[in-house]
């Protein structure tokens, strides 16, 4: 497979050829993300306050020097200017709608992890606009950054921005993720081509080493609490858990920092993200609006905060988000296609593997439900009055 613009460098026929390894790179991470793990929740740890903040310091510096940049307003103009035809079909929004969604990181355990550690009376409300609009801004801050530098490499390529565009920014709608193209071809490409590029270079990919980092913090936190929670023992000896789990992110780094690594994290990310996160929140939004009851839990919220939410955020939770969650999820299985990374098809036990990876996500939703039930004493009728 070939990647890359004007700097192309083959990568390794497949995930099955691993090819040689970076022998220290995930014991660096580890070690790296060892100090937030043992103390994530502190009010004062600097550590989450220089990862969670130093990528908008990068993001500004960048649009400031990005439109000083030549062709740098042509990008804004494809940025900012719709294609009414496109907007025409439906492809667009689910992939707007759906990046969104994952931006907003529902489903993944993050949110109701840091959640449990707020005050009872905590204004959630506040918080969870807050949060929406600062991921809706950062969203956008980062779209004007990507198109000036996408606007510049057209410009220095002597070609349409929307020959750029097609090449690079579509493939990151399609992939909803960060594009190994954009990542590590079309920025390095552009900003060696700058005054100051070593400073620039370095805020750059410190900047993509923080945002891993502080993903890795909030991923691990959830699975940190709610298992401390549940066993007490875990609790009483974070540090030696925290060290077990970011040991066993060693071995799947390992496997994913060859050669082939590439094709793995496609597998993983395809395979175990996508599809199980919209079925947890599918799930998620059912039983709350439907099984648990939808006016008890505006009711709960008015115990909080003294007021609950109105009428439109009934209609929300109770028929919008789980119909939009169904929608994407039934119109992604009806476009499904093969596992497939650049040229590259996976085989077919590939596709059949992840799979296995979807499947045993989802099941934990009703077998876990299925074994609280049976653990709930009483009859069936007082187990289903508790339930419902």
């Amino acid at each position: 497979m070939v990647v890359g613009g004007s700097q192309q460098e083959t990568l390794n026929p497949g995930f099955v050829l691993l090819g040689t390894r970076q022998q220290g790179v995930p014991v660096i991470l580890r070690d790296l993300m060892l100090p937030g793990g043992f103390d994530l929740m502190s009010p004062s740890f600097t550590v989450v306050w220089f990862t969670a903040l130093f990528p908008y310091v990068v993001l500004i510096i960048f649009l400031f020097r990005g439109i000083t940049l030549p062709g740098s307003t042509n990008g804004i103009y494809h940025y900012i200017w719709p294609n009414i035809e496109k907007l025409k079909s439906a492809e667009p929004w689910v992939d707007a709608a759906t990046q969104v969604f994952f931006s907003l990181g529902p489903g993944f355990g993050v949110l109701m992890a840091y959640a449990s550690y707020n005050e009872f009376h905590n204004n959630v409300y506040r918080d969870a606009l807050l949060v929406a609009s600062i991921n809706s801004l950062t969203s956008l801050l980062s779209g004007f950054v990507v198109f000036t530098l996408l606007g510049y490499m057209a410009y220095k390529r002597n070609v349409l921005v929307l020959d750029v565009i097609k090449d690079v920014a579509l493939s990151i709608l399609t992939n909803l993720s960060i594009d190994p193209v954009l990542v590590f071809s079309v920025y390095p490409e552009a900003l060696s081509t700058l005054p100051g590029s070593t400073f620039l270079s370095i805020c750059f990919f410190l900047m993509l080493l923080t945002l891993g980092l502080d993903s890795s913090f909030g991923g691990s936190e959830a699975v940190i609490t709610a298992l401390s929670d549940e066993y007490p023992m875990i609790a009483n000896h974070r540090e030696l858990f925290v060290l077990g789990l970011f040991t066993f992110y060693v071995g799947i780094g390992a496997l994913e920092s060859t050669q082939g690594g590439i094709y793995w994290f496609h597998l993983f990310e395809r395979t175990c993200v996508e599809y199980p996160i919209l079925l947890a929140v599918l799930c998620e939004t059912v039983c709350i609006a439907w099984i648990y009851g939808v006016d008890r839990f505006r009711q709960n919220i008015k115990q909080m905060l003294g007021f609950q939410p109105g009428i439109f955020w009934k209609i929300c939770w109770k028929f919008i988000a789980p119909l939009f969650i169904l929608f994407n999820i039934t119109y992604g299985l009806s476009n499904y296609q093969p596992l497939q990374l650049g040229d590259y098809t996976y085989p077919l036990w590939a596709n059949i593997l992840g799979g296995i990876f979807s499947g045993s996500a989802v099941l934990t939703i009703p077998v876990v439900a299925i074994i609280q039930i049976l653990r709930t004493e009483g009859t069936f009728n007082e187990v289903n009055s508790i339930i419902f």
